[in-house]
């Protein structure tokens, strides 16, 4: 596994700041982004004059989106630069800003997500210079199919479930852990405690798959200001340190194995990560991780190492996963119930690791944790994993 280079400087978050996820009626992405971005400052006790860079991850926001957003909050002419990486575009701004820093080319950078999202289901994105696909004939359009990105993870679950023995049951299990840690977090999209037989009778949405072992759509924005171990020694905020940064594609695939790009990619990512930070699986305290659905949870607990392969399953029956298990997992109610806002996901989830790390997540706070992690995935695909520490 590659090592961090001696060149490359310590990194500290002193800010964070974050708008609730919800639908946000009647406010722009000007609005969310510069929201996140003034309480992140004044988490740090920085002024806008002290940033040198920003990097800021969104998906459908449109050209130089990132400007608009900072320039809401000032205009000082320093680099933005916009980054799209699918789910995994907030990590991604978070990895560059992460970079900026510890590579000396400045002293403060930020990070940014943000994203306004409509109701509905997300289209599969297309390949680069793909050609549309034409309409179904007129007598099957009311043939209306799943939603792609619902029966791909419905998929996956099948194969998991063949595999391993894996239960729709025990996807519900997730979604009530995080639901019930949702209720605890005044910034989720949805607060309300749910049953294992709520998730199993909501509606279908691919088979197996019920609304509520789905993500929901909607809006909002994060922001972290990273900086130097001397800015930091000087900033109001409390530091946490940056173990670990990494970014990584997928992989050629020849294996014909449905489960591989999720398997592949992650597990690289994540071990690439506790090689750089120096730690293991077992000494994350806190995590927050892609869940985008039930069965994803379930996968990552095995692609991050929190359990063997194919133990996911047992990981959730067991309570490892929920505050004071094994390992904390989404406390701030995950993208099931926190909510997936694309673009300020993997923000989002530094907040909330932050936040943990600093004592400071009220009734969902993980007591004494001092090791946190950050897991997202963008299909097509890209996985971040960030490693933190008090």
């Amino acid at each position: 596994m590659p090592k961090t280079p001696p060149r490359l400087r310590d990194v500290y978050v002193v800010g964070v700041g974050m708008t609730p996820f919800a639908r946000h009626e009647g406010k722009t992405v000007v609005d969310l982004g510069s929201w996140a971005i003034r309480d992140a400052l004044g988490d740090a006790g920085l002024p806008f004059e002290a940033v040198e860079a920003a990097w800021c991850g969104h998906v459908t926001q449109g050209s130089t989106a990132g400007q608009k957003v900072v320039g809401a909050v000032g205009q000082s002419g320093i680099p933005v630069m916009n980054v799209e990486n699918a789910c995994a575009s907030g990590t991604t701004a978070f990895r560059g800003a992460y970079m900026q820093v510890a590579s000396g080319l400045a002293d403060v950078a930020l990070a940014v997500g943000f994203e306004r999202m409509g109701r509905g289901a997300l289209p599969m994105p297309k390949t680069p210079g793909e050609k549309p696909e034409a309409p179904p004939p007129e007598k099957e359009q009311s043939k209306k199919p799943p939603p792609p990105f619902p029966s791909l993870f419905a998929g996956l679950f099948r194969e998991h479930s063949r595999r391993y023995g894996t239960t729709v049951e025990q996807m519900a299990k997730v979604g009530v852990k995080n639901h019930h840690h949702g209720a605890l977090n005044p910034r989720a999209q949805y607060r309300d405690e749910v049953t294992v037989q709520e998730v199993l009778d909501a509606r279908e949405i691919a088979d197996p798959l019920t609304l509520l072992m789905c993500c929901p759509t909607g809006s909002g924005s994060a922001a972290a200001v990273l900086c130097s171990e001397d800015v930091a020694r000087q900033a109001e905020g409390e530091a946490v340190r940056i173990l670990a940064s990494t970014l990584v594609s997928e992989a050629a695939n020849t294996t014909g194995d449905a489960l591989h790009a999720v398997v592949e990619i992650n597990t690289r990512a994540s071990g690439t990560a506790y090689d750089l930070a120096g730690v293991k699986p077992e000494d994350i305290e806190v995590c927050e991780l892609h869940d985008c659905f039930a069965i994803a949870e379930i996968l990552h607990y095995e692609n991050l190492g929190f359990c063997e392969r194919g133990e996911g399953g047992r990981f959730i029956d067991e309570g490892m996963s929920a505050i004071g298990g094994q390992v904390t997992v989404n406390p701030s109610g995950g993208l099931l119930a926190k909510g997936h806002p694309l673009g300020a996901t993997g923000v989002a989830q530094v907040f909330e690791i932050v936040t943990q790390l600093r004592g400071q997540a009220g009734e969902r706070q993980v007591q004494g944790a001092r090791l946190g992690l950050t897991h997202c995935q963008g299909f097509g695909g890209a996985t971040g994993v960030h490693i933190f520490t008090r």
